[in-house]
């Protein structure tokens, strides 16, 4: 952690412009919070189309609290609502900018299934448009949210970086171009780039509603009120679920590092070790008696396994150790606990 707290420190002290696309959305709006409790400007671009105002208001809010307690500056914040696929709109975001934090797409393996059109036109256009406005802007880091879902059918546990298999989703055709186009511009435009592959980040402000919802908040809303969970599968399904603030340390080292090798490259975004959605009921349902010893937890529905998605997944983080100085400071079960905590204190669901 000392290179991180030693990054910090400096942006601190000069501080950086950072673009965060998707800043509505819940890792958007959580790296949002944590650049302006460290005195950053910031801006944040969203068209509102998963995201939600009030992430953006709960984080100003949130850094603001900590800015006064902790008597820090806060940092500045300008919103610009607009849609990736307007190119236009892109450049515009990426003015006087000099980190981009790419989260903007539109997640949700069986979204895309259902809607490959639009899948395709947010994450591929999209994608290809910031990077454009990106390089005419002179941007020195491009990160941007990648994905497990680029393993597709490749069985090896754990996942390591350069070992891919075929993709088994439309959402996973477009995070694997993202990554290929990245090289590309890295090549022929002279861009710094970073892919991170997300694997199932969760924690506080994520959605638990609607059909495309994540794992856990949806559980946690569904068992809390009284509500049938459904399980795809037999249960023994695994992921290597990782919490919000273990996502917001690794794009802060990405954006910052001064590593030339960590530069231009794919990087797994977890912990290294596995659950089981079996597991990841119980402890989920375990937690919440401890908010309400009365509480009654219905059994989960078993239903066909989901077309699409991956069996198990685990990843290798050695290289994101090795390259950036990544070092999760969250386990699962303590990132599960906080998530908990925060649904509860906050009443964030309905």
């Amino acid at each position: 952690m000392s290179n991180f707290n030693d990054q910090i420190l400096a942006i601190r002290k000069n501080p950086k412009t950072w673009l965060i696309t998707g800043v509505a959305g819940f890792i958007g709006s959580n790296l949002l919070e944590f650049l302006l409790k460290n005195g950053q400007k910031v801006v944040g671009l969203d068209n509102f189309s998963t995201g939600y105002k009030k992430n953006i208001e709960l984080a100003i809010n949130d850094a603001r609290l900590f800015s006064n307690t902790h008597e820090t500056p806060l940092g500045e914040f300008n919103f610009i609502e607009g849609d990736i696929r307007d190119l236009e709109t892109c450049q515009k975001s990426t003015e006087k900018v000099e980190i981009v934090l790419h989260q903007a797409a539109l997640g949700s393996v069986p979204r895309s299934i259902n809607d490959p059109i639009t899948t395709n036109e947010v994450n591929i256009s999209g994608f290809l448009n910031m990077l454009q406005a990106s390089r005419n802007s002179n941007v020195e880091r491009f990160v941007y949210a990648a994905s497990s879902s680029t393993y597709g059918d490749h069985k090896e546990l754990p996942k390591i970086e350069d070992r891919i298999g075929n993709p088994l989703s439309p959402y996973a055709v477009t995070k694997y171009v993202n990554e290929l186009y990245a090289q590309v511009f890295t090549r022929h435009y002279s861009i710094d780039t970073i892919g991170l592959r997300y694997f199932n980040v969760f924690g506080k402000r994520q959605d638990p509603n609607g059909a495309y919802a994540a794992v856990i908040p949806k559980w946690i809303s569904s068992i809390m009120q009284n509500e049938e969970t459904f399980i795809n599968g037999d249960g023994s399904t695994s992921r290597d679920f990782c919490y919000i603030d273990n996502a917001i340390q690794i794009n802060i080292l990405a954006a910052l590092s001064k590593n030339i090798e960590s530069l231009n490259q794919i990087y797994n975004v977890a912990v290294g070790h596995q659950n089981s959605l079996n597991d990841l009921h119980k402890m989920i349902s375990k937690e919440l008696i401890t908010y309400d010893k009365n509480l009654k937890v219905i059994p989960p529905v078993y239903r066909d396994f989901r077309a699409g998605d991956v069996k198990h997944s685990l990843a290798d983080i050695s290289k994101a150790r090795r390259l950036l100085s990544y070092c999760p400071t969250h386990i699962f079960s303590e990132g599960l606990k906080e998530t908990i905590s925060y649904y509860f204190r906050e009443n964030n669901i309905r």
